[in-house]
């Protein structure tokens, strides 16, 4: 008879979360996790194979932490505005978690593929640009590509405290450099 589990898959998630927002994934072994949960690691094996199904459970509750913020930037007006605050947001208040999710390792690929591949919320985002703007898919993934690469930057130094960026500071840059790129968009639209 296989061993009674003491703990449920769901409660295993929530302490390993918990330990990777507070020191990193690096930190999620075992030994730690058992010792959390006030125990020995044998009955994390109850639940899961192995800590690697453990590593990608808390991967995929980060990115639900994450698509919380993408959901509440997409309510907001701009709503692509509101997704680039948000993601700086995300980097500045679950840092752990942003490393976990934007700051690994991932297959070498050109930066269109990488995108989708990174966030799972592109379909929503890329929309939010098109519909506003009136942009073509084509124009639209461009804009996007610029802004993340941008947002990830000022996420970076934050997330680094290489500068304190106000959240005033971020609204006005993100905008100068939207509207500087849709400018440009909307300019080769009407040289087409």
């Amino acid at each position: 008879m296989p061993p009674k589990t003491k703990f449920t898959k769901e409660q295993i998630i929530e302490v390993a979360l918990a330990l990777v927002k507070e020191e990193g994934i690096e930190s999620l072994t075992a030994r730690s996790l058992g010792k959390r949960l006030g125990t020995s690691s044998c009955p994390i094996f109850t639940v899961f194979a192995n800590m690697d199904e453990v590593h990608q459970a808390v991967i995929q509750q980060a990115q639900q932490v994450y698509k919380g913020y993408i959901e509440k930037g997409l309510q907001e007006r701009p709503a692509f505005k509101g997704v680039g605050m948000q993601y700086i947001q995300f980097a500045q208040y679950e840092p752990e978690l942003f490393r976990l999710l934007f700051m690994r390792a991932t297959p070498s690929q050109h930066i269109d593929q990488l995108l989708p591949l990174l966030d799972e919320n592109y379909d929503l985002i890329l929309s939010s640009v098109q519909d506003a703007y009136g942009l073509s898919t084509e124009k639209a993934q461009r804009i996007y590509l610029h802004m993340t690469i941008y947002t990830h930057g000022i996420a970076t130094f934050l997330l680094q405290q290489s500068y304190r960026f106000t959240e005033e500071e971020v609204s006005q840059m993100l905008t100068e450099v939207f509207m500087s790129l849709l400018m440009r968009m909307k300019g080769e639209s009407a040289h087409d």
